[in-house]
């Protein structure tokens, strides 16, 4: 139960948020960063994709909320310059910048690539897997420096304007936005989580047969868990844990926060759990999403 640690942000650095007027987007090709560009103009934000970096700071001036998409293939690209250019705006805050990072495991990038035939853009005359390497190396600094981190590992193109919209939708209050996520250990973390709680040692509906094909939404399922008399006292300590942390990451900069539970399957008790506390912190008049991976998975698969 153990929060799970974020990169630092430098000095002055804004987090998303409806203030955020300069959204600098970027990640590594194939990660979705196209998509979100299309998104933030959809929005309402002033798109402009592949923006040379010594124009980056010249842009200030504009009233408009700006997305700006670069990647490793703009002219003067280097890490070093984007670095400054992260490190220029954060410190001013006139400019209310956001880093929007559209991160993805390299086994999905290489499959991507190679599905649509293309060459990477790091290694045009090698194989993509080189080049894939190399630009996920070449970016790690920048992915540190992000102040938002959407990892579009197993998201379809409705589930990354989902996650986008939910973070940079214009015109909202101040306020944390919540992601409730649920998983399986059996597949490894999710990327990008702030508080992880494990919830292996509920009693387990796997093992009844009538409710073995069920999943952790259906109130059947929820009975069996919630039954376990060890499930009040964690739930409750959970939530509370929950509620205490809130305001204190908002009054620290955060605009989001990410909370999974996981348990052997992400099919059972991790659902129950996770449907339970967005539905308790929907009540308390939070903004609440709620991603059950291994669900997604098997409707997906």
């Amino acid at each position: 139960m153990t929060p799970q640690p974020r990169p630092a942000r430098p000095k002055g650095a804004r987090t998303a948020s409806a203030e955020a007027r300069i959204v600098l987007v970027t990640g590594p090709s194939g990660a979705g960063r196209s998509t979100a560009i299309h998104v933030l103009e959809d929005l309402g934000y002033e798109a402009i994709d592949n923006i040379p970096l010594h124009l980056v700071s010249r842009l200030t001036a504009e009233l408009r909320p700006l997305a700006l998409g670069i990647d490793t293939r703009n002219r003067d690209f280097s890490v070093a310059a984007l670095i400054e250019t992260i490190d220029t705006l954060s410190g001013d805050d006139a400019a209310g910048l956001s880093v929007l990072y559209l991160d993805c495991r390299a086994d999905v990038l290489l499959r991507r690539f190679s599905e649509t035939r293309r060459r990477h853009p790091m290694s045009p005359a090698e194989s993509p897997e080189i080049g894939v390497e190399r630009e996920l190396d070449l970016l790690g600094p920048i992915r540190a420096r992000a102040d938002t981190l959407i990892d579009t590992s197993e998201m379809n193109v409705h589930q990354l304007r989902e996650e986008i919209e939910h973070w940079y939708a214009l015109g909202a209050g101040r306020d944390l936005a919540l992601s409730v996520q649920s998983f399986s250990y059996k597949r490894g973390l999710p990327r990008g989580l702030d508080m992880v709680f494990d919830c292996r040692f509920l009693s387990n509906p796997y093992w009844q047969p009538d409710l073995r094909a069920l999943d952790g939404r259906d109130a059947r399922v929820q009975a069996h868990v919630t039954a376990d008399p060890r499930y009040a006292p964690f739930f409750d300590r959970v939530l509370d844990l929950t509620r205490l942390l809130l305001p204190a990451y908002l009054e620290e900069g955060k605009s989001h926060l990410s909370i999974a539970f996981g348990c052997t399957g992400g099919q059972h008790r991790s659902v129950a759990l996770a449907e339970a506390l967005a539905a308790a912190l929907a009540e308390d008049g939070r903004q609440v999403s709620i991603r059950h991976r291994e669900l997604e998975r098997r409707r997906n698969g």
